[in-house]
């Protein structure tokens, strides 16, 4: 009796040896399978959070550069008229009066043209209504009339709409990377291409200037380049930058046109 005793309880000693390890592996499983999903939840909705900022940012900017666009157009160039208009009233018999009298009034009509041109290429209303494509030739042509530099546009595929939220940002971005061409850079061209597809849409910018190495960004240029990929991602791009020392440098953004945005966690559809 007493032998079978001890083998009832060695049978159930070597049982609880042999379940114990599993049942703890089962909890071990079961608590990073937890913990995995606290995780990715917190991820989620950091990633949401960091969006919905993002989406403010760009709201509260685009507010912004419409007052400032507003203000331009509808103070600053109507003084700098009525300036025009006063200095063609004076008729000096003094032709050197005269000659810098004509030289003014030239100077402030360009000053005049360029100030609309501004306004427009700040105002969120100018850029829906005229669209991507039309928008970029219209900058390309402004940056060529300025002289700072040579640039020029190719448009390639068939066009079609991105909607008014991708197409907005897009242009912000061409904006960005041509302000760091031109402050940066010291390129004598810049060449801009939008490459439209069925499956992919691609906007490039390439310019011959100093170029950089990836390790020493400065903080200006470096902010630039996170608002940049910052602004790519909230439209579900990516914002590509090659560059080195003496090379120039190739700005790419990559877009899946046929992507689904959401607003408030409602999909919308890419083409607006």
């Amino acid at each position: 009796m007493v032998i079978k005793n001890i083998t009832e309880l060695v049978i159930l000693t070597t049982l609880i040896f042999l379940i114990a390890p599993t049942f703890l592996l089962i909890y071990i499983f079961i608590y990073n399978q937890r913990k995995k999903r606290h995780i990715e939840e917190k991820e989620r909705l950091r990633s949401e959070f960091q969006q919905e900022l993002l989406k403010t940012q760009i709201e509260v900017q685009e507010q912004t550069l419409t007052n400032i666009s507003r203000e331009i157009h509808d103070n600053i160039t109507q003084v700098l008229s009525f300036v025009k208009l006063n200095l063609a009233l004076i008729d000096p018999a003094d032709e050197y009066c005269k000659s810098k009298i004509n030289e003014s009034r030239e100077l402030v009509a360009q000053t005049i043209n360029d100030l609309r041109n501004l306004s427009k290429s700040l105002s969120f209303e100018h850029i829906t209504r005229l669209g991507l494509v039309k928008t970029l030739e219209i900058e390309t042509e402004r940056i060529n009339n300025s002289g700072l530099i040579n640039a020029e546009i190719i448009i390639e595929g068939e066009i079609y709409s991105l909607g008014e939220q991708r197409e907005l940002v897009l242009f912000r971005i061409f904006q960005e990377a041509l302000n760091n061409t031109l402050k940066h850079s010291g390129a004598k061209h810049l060449k801009i291409n939008l490459q439209y597809s069925k499956l992919i849409l691609n906007l490039t910018l390439e310019d011959d200037g100093v170029g950089f190495s990836p390790g020493l960004i400065d903080d200006n240029l470096g902010s630039g380049l996170k608002n940049m990929q910052s602004r790519a991602a909230l439209i579900g791009a990516v914002a590509t930058i090659d560059s080195l020392p003496d090379k120039g440098c190739c700005i790419k953004v990559t877009l899946n046109p046929f992507e689904q945005l959401y607003d408030n966690g409602t999909p919308t559809n890419s083409f607006g």
